[in-house]
């Protein structure tokens, strides 16, 4: 592989704050970092918009549309630096009380796939779902770069492999995690395991983004079809720059065709 036949993602670690606009201040810092080293691709963390500790009714009162000023603002970092953007957003919910925790992909031109988180953290003593509306099952939302397919999903998807299924079927060669990763006993073990797994199950790159401690664990990383970690973040604030083969996925499916071989499908499950 050379250099012109990669493809540079970076995934950006930092905490958002209750401010839109310091948070898109840090978006413009990283990207320009991220692509000084080279990156096409950058990922930030779920809630890149707007988070507070704990939930409360300013989540709802900053709440934005996709086609609001926090999108059309990372659509101007994308183009005055040539890559694609994807990040949190805290978007507006047919619930006056509760808001809608999407995942935006942008680039130069504008809004390029949404998500909206399935999986709500209702577990380990939280409740996501008090404050958020979750998504609907639906077909995935797939952008191309660069000879690659990203699918996004969100932090607590990653303990549902069902996620991932749905975007390998729908052709995603690298998944997109933006994540608020809470800690607690165990639980950077458990990022890292389900990173990990979730690449090497769906022969896929993975590539997440967590807020660092003291609220988030960090160590945002970018793992290969294998399961090998190629680049990663501690706990600063700070971007990690890997350069993905975009032929590595055929390369690992023809020795390991474990998606060929697979008998069980996914379904949606009704309510």
């Amino acid at each position: 592989m050379t250099a012109a036949d990669s493809l540079g993602i970076a995934v950006a670690q930092f905490s958002p704050a209750a401010d839109t606009e310091a948070n898109l201040a840090v978006i413009a810092q990283l990207t320009a970092t991220a692509a000084g080293r080279g990156a096409r691709v950058v990922i930030f963390p779920e809630y890149s918009s707007y988070f507070v500790d704990p939930f409360d009714a300013s989540l709802a009162e900053n709440a934005q549309d996709v086609d609001g000023p926090f999108v059309g603002r990372l659509t101007e970092i994308a183009a005055q630096h040539g890559v694609h953007l994807v990040a949190g957003l805290l978007e507006r919910a047919d619930d006056e009380r509760r808001v809608r925790n999407t995942v935006v992909a942008v680039d130069g031109g504008g809004l390029l796939a949404s998500y909206r988180k399935l999986h709500l953290y209702d577990a380990f003593g939280q409740r996501e779902s008090d404050w958020v509306e979750p998504g609907v099952v639906g077909t995935p939302e797939i952008f191309e770069l660069g000879g690659l397919r990203f699918g996004l999903m969100t932090c607590y998807d990653l303990r549902f492999p069902e996620v991932g299924r749905l975007l390998v079927d729908a052709g995603a060669d690298v998944f997109l995690v933006p994540a608020e990763w809470v800690r607690g006993p165990l639980k950077e073990h458990h990022w890292r395991t389900l990173l990990h797994a979730r690449a090497i199950e769906n022969t896929v790159f993975v590539a997440a983004a967590d807020h660092p401690p003291p609220l988030g664990v960090g160590n945002s990383m970018i793992v290969d079809p294998q399961g090998v970690e190629l680049a990663a973040v501690g706990t600063a604030t700070d971007v990690a720059v890997a350069h993905l083969d975009p032929a590595a996925v055929e390369r690992v499916r023809r020795v390991n065709p474990a998606l060929r071989l697979r008998r069980l499908a996914v379904k949606p499950r009704e309510g």
